[in-house]
């Protein structure tokens, strides 16, 4: 039995108090419950395990992006400093894994499969951050691997703890992989074009940090911005030249094709929520999809 530690949970608990919209342990339980029954203590358990996993990477990539800002507060390694978040970190992920131990062995290996797709998307991000090179294929590695894997996850655990059958289980794991790859384009969409208020982040600031996403590889590639886009990116940004470099990319049709390529995402889930039994938790899952979408501009 672990005892609590006073300085502990407060750095654990930061943010969690902190808000969040609690995505994915409203995918697992409504995965398991269908939207027509009460959910059972394992449903919950699995929802649980799955947002500390999310607590820890979020504790880990500040560290690695020496971000200042999570959710409208300062980011745990700027309040409690580096150190303290990554041991902090690593707790979350050691209490996430115990309780999907409890959870049995099918749900304990899936978490495990998780944390290296985790992992590689990281490093994959890592290993490409500043490079005006960067593939979409390496894009791609990043974000499933950091967003959709877990979402895809969340899912899955879910049905697992309800004992659905192979068929769904794996349906509603699709939807939750492609939900994320949503998820994470209409985040990178909103990188470029919401303001500072809406983002609880400085806009922009996935190219002050070299993390390159998908309309500003497109605006690379570019004729009429590529070069002077390239001029400017390739290291840290000031405050005027990442802005310079927001309104390159928004210049393009890097919005609008980011744009197509979530709607293409979007209809991989739907067309994988056609094999989900409940009729409440297909509408449910199918409004949740369109409501990602509904905000984005139009370019």
């Amino acid at each position: 039995m672990i005892i609590g530690d006073d300085y502990l949970d407060s750095v654990t608990t930061h943010l969690i108090y902190a808000g969040g919209k609690r995505l994915r342990p409203l995918l697992c339980v409504a995965s398991a419950t269908g939207g027509s029954h009460e959910a059972t203590r394992e449903d919950l358990l699995g929802g649980v395990a799955l947002e500390l996993m999310h607590l820890a990477s979020l504790y880990h990539d500040d560290v690695m992006d020496e971000a200042e800002v999570r959710r409208n507060v300062d980011s745990v390694n700027a309040r409690y400093g580096n150190l303290i978040a990554i041991v902090a970190g690593d707790y979350l992920m050691a209490r996430s894994a115990a309780i999907a131990a409890s959870l049995g062995v099918e749900v304990a290996g899936l978490l495990a499969d998780t944390l290296a797709w985790l992992t590689r998307g990281q490093v994959s991000e890592v290993r490409t951050s500043f490079s005006v090179d960067r593939t979409e294929a390496d894009y791609y590695e990043a974000i499933e691997g950091k967003t959709a894997s877990l979402m895809a996850a969340s899912c899955r655990v879910g049905a697992i703890t309800a004992g659905l059958s192979k068929k769904e289980t794996d349906a509603l794991s699709e939807y939750g992989r492609c939900f994320g790859m949503v998820y994470q384009l209409r985040d990178d969409i909103l990188d470029m074009t919401a303001t500072d208020n809406q983002l609880g982040k400085p806009a922009g600031q996935d190219l002050a940090e070299g993390v390159y996403n998908l309309p500003a590889l497109f605006a690379l590639r570019d004729a009429s911005v590529g070069e002077e886009l390239r001029s400017i990116l390739g290291g840290p940004l000031n405050e005027a030249d990442r802005e310079r470099a927001r309104k390159l990319v928004v210049g393009t049709d890097g919005i609008s094709y980011t744009v197509n390529a979530a709607n293409e995402f979007f209809e991989k889930a739907n067309e994988a929520l056609k094999s989900v039994s409940s009729e409440s938790l297909r509408s449910g899952f199918s409004a949740l999809l369109a409501a990602l979408l509904e905000d984005l501009p139009s370019y």
